[in-house]
């Protein structure tokens, strides 16, 4: 009796065990990649004919496109702020890209590496950081177990100088993205069988505009040079992503992958900004605007053991990303968190047919939007119209109806004077959540300089950690 009284528990303890490790490992992979300035226009999915995206195409046919998908910043440093912490980067002062010094990713402010890695994901960052680079900023002290990228706003592609593995600087590249992918296809392969998270940040298509010869060679007929180099930018980045989905299929890791895809914020495509050849048809605007242009952008998430194939209208921001993330991973959101973004899956899945949100909202120096419905409330930069040179003043309040006017081209405010009152009393509400900018100026997202003296800068920081949530 007493040998099969042992026998049952051991037996037991294998059981309980096994169930446990299956629990752990049937949790989903999760694949975060976003593009850097990307036009609306530009990709297989919205309708683009000179630049073939057939595996960015290929995840949109397997998942879920967004039409309504936006970032809360039309700049590149908030909007990763933003998607890693889940919440508004203006709770917490990171407006504006950073420039030199101290300038990142407050270090109060908690990662979605952070948390993915305590719940016992293995987490990596491949590509562009832009949060900091400070010893305490850097990846691998916000969550992240492995990085292989840089640390700044922007880099050469076919240059090593500042491009690190961990800390230690890597000797030799060819061509930047294709090395992205690579090492992105390595971090997949080195962890199959545990749950990972991989967050694969391009900086294609940022400028400085470099392409190889041989992608170059495949536009040679598009006679605008810009736009050459920028459709074959566009390709290499498809093909490294295309790599990274094979190397799932092949490893048998696909079906169990939560995929997902944006760009950081529209193409820059107005004058005063430095323009890399993107376009944002049928969207009005630019990176740097709070205009559509600036802010919707391609949005994809594809799970294929869970999702099915459709095309999502409601609108979604890439904070949700995080949220949707932490759900997939298992993780009980609490609401000491403070998350701005809403857990997806029950809307993908009709579990829930309601709108994610009731509105959006944006603020970039002077700028604001606020998106209610089909209704938008903006504020936006002058030199969006005039595209006289770099201007810091912005429109008065234009009230547009989107599901009529995608382009933004027919200010009803004057025929709608109540409607313009409940979306600017709903914005200023939100609003009174915000904090001060830690850096930058009137909305002019200067990447190298503060407008801000120090004891005003300490002063917002203190601010924004005062109303962060641990």
């Amino acid at each position: 009796m007493r040998y099969q009284s042992t026998l049952l528990l051991c037996i037991a303890c294998v059981v309980a065990s096994s169930e446990r490790a299956f629990s752990v490992d049937s949790r989903p992979n999760i694949l975060l990649i976003v593009g850097d300035d990307m036009g609306y226009a530009d990709v297989g999915f919205h309708g683009c004919n000179d630049i073939p995206t057939p595996h960015l195409d290929a995840i949109s046919a397997s998942g879920i496109r967004f039409t309504s998908g936006y970032v809360s910043g039309p700049y590149c440093s908030p909007t990763r702020a933003g998607l890693l912490t889940g919440r508004y980067q203006v709770r917490f002062g990171h407006e504006f890209n950073p420039g030199n010094g101290d300038q990142g990713l407050p270090t109060q402010e908690i990662t979605l590496a952070d948390r993915l890695h305590s719940a016992g994901y293995k987490t990596g960052l491949v590509g562009k950081w832009h949060l900091g680079s400070t010893p305490e900023e850097h990846p691998q002290e916000r969550g992240f177990d492995e990085f292989f990228g840089f640390l700044g706003g922007g880099h050469s592609y076919f240059e090593s100088n500042g491009i690190l593995r961990g800390n230690e600087p890597v000797q030799d590249v060819d061509y930047l993205t294709d090395v992205f992918g690579r090492e992105s296809c390595a971090f997949v392969e080195r962890h199959k069988g545990q749950p990972w998270f991989l967050y694969l940040a391009f900086n294609a298509v940022h400028t400085p505009m470099h392409a190889t010869d041989a992608r170059l060679a495949k536009f040679s007929s598009t006679k605008n040079l810009q736009r050459q180099t920028y459709n074959a930018m566009m390709l290499a980045m498809d093909e490294a992503i295309g790599s990274v989905i094979a190397k799932l299929k092949e490893s048998g890791q696909l079906d169990n992958t939560l995929v997902m895809f944006i760009s950081d914020n529209g193409g820059p495509t107005m004058v005063g900004v430095t323009v890399n050849g993107s376009k944002n048809d049928p969207l009005r605007g630019s990176k740097r605007t709070t205009l559509e242009g600036g802010i919707r952008v391609p949005f994809l998430v594809s799970w294929p053991a869970k999702l099915k194939p459709a095309v999502y209208d409601k609108p979604a921001i890439q904070l949700d990303l995080h949220t949707t993330a932490l759900a997939a991973a298992g993780i009980e959101l609490q609401p000491q968190w403070k998350l701005d973004g809403i857990n997806l899956l029950p809307h993908l899945t009709n579990e829930n047919q309601t709108a994610p949100h009731d509105s959006l909202y944006w603020r970039f120096g002077d700028q604001m939007a606020i998106r209610s419905g089909d209704w938008k409330l903006v504020r936006y930069d002058l030199n969006a119209e005039t595209q006289t040179g770099l201007r810091q003043d912005v429109t008065a309040a234009k009230l547009y109806n989107l599901a009529m006017d995608i382009h933004e081209d027919h200010d009803l405010a004057s025929q709608n004077p109540s409607m313009v009152s409940q979306l600017q009393a709903q914005w200023d509400k939100w609003n009174q959540g915000n904090v001060a900018p830690l850096w930058g100026g009137r909305g002019a997202g200067d990447e190298k300089s503060s407008s801000k003296q120090p004891s005003e800068k300490k002063k917002n920081r203190k601010k924004a950690k005062a109303g962060t949530a641990k």
